[in-house]
């Protein structure tokens, strides 16, 4: 799900987030990808990663215009479940700036973890040292990366980046890899505070070894 107000993709110029998934992703691997809206990132990674992907999108017009960038799509609500897909059956799941929006995201994670052997999520950082400052002026914030108002946003569980990894932890994921941005730049120091985006990399605990 790509929030209003960031800046349209193209083919030539992908999101940094984007890129840095695609880096993630071994070639020619099966990939499935959740709330894929218009196909863009499952076209990319089609084209410049030769992976077998799927995605799994709700919206009418969505689906039809990842149908034709050429991408395999399933129409199904996140909400209901991954009851569709086999255990393990795809080597990366991607959950893209939507794990904010999912009332199940203990559930979610776990479906993640049984149909692929690693998970990769996107959400807004809650943290970034502005919104603290947003609450103390006495408002919700709002920017870029959270552009909605309180009353009609999307997001029901937003969080900062300590507190998805302890989710993790409790789920037995394993992180493996962490990109944090703001705008188009990747932040590398005090991340919590200083980033806008986080993007983790977790593997599944079915099959490996405690």
């Amino acid at each position: 799900m790509q929030p209003p107000g960031t800046a349209e993709q193209t083919e030539a110029s992908p999101r940094i987030d984007l890129l840095r998934i695609a880096q993630w992703i071994k070639p020619g691997s099966r990939v499935l990808d959740l709330g894929c809206a218009d196909g863009y990132l499952l076209s990319y990674l089609q084209r410049t990663r030769q992976v077998q992907g799927a995605g799994v999108e709700l919206n009418d017009d969505q689906v039809i215009a990842a149908v034709r960038r050429g991408v395999r799509v399933i129409q199904q609500n996140l909400e209901e479940g991954l009851a569709l897909f086999d255990d393990q059956q795809f080597d990366t799941v991607v959950l893209s700036q939507t794990l904010q929006s999912m009332h199940h995201t203990e559930h979610i994670l776990q479906e993640m973890a049984r149909v692929a052997r690693y998970g990769i999520v996107s959400f807004p950082n809650f943290g970034y040292w502005p919104h603290g400052w947003s609450i103390l002026r006495g408002r919700m914030p709002v920017n870029d990366q959270m552009p909605y108002q309180w009353y009609d946003t999307p997001n029901i569980h937003l969080c900062t980046l300590t507190d998805f990894q302890r989710l993790a932890a409790q789920l037995r994921l394993r992180i493996t890899d962490l990109a944090t941005f703001r705008g188009s730049h990747e932040i590398k120091y005090l991340r919590s505070w200083r980033s806008m985006l986080a993007l983790y990399r977790f593997e599944s605990p079915v099959g490996r070894h405690p």
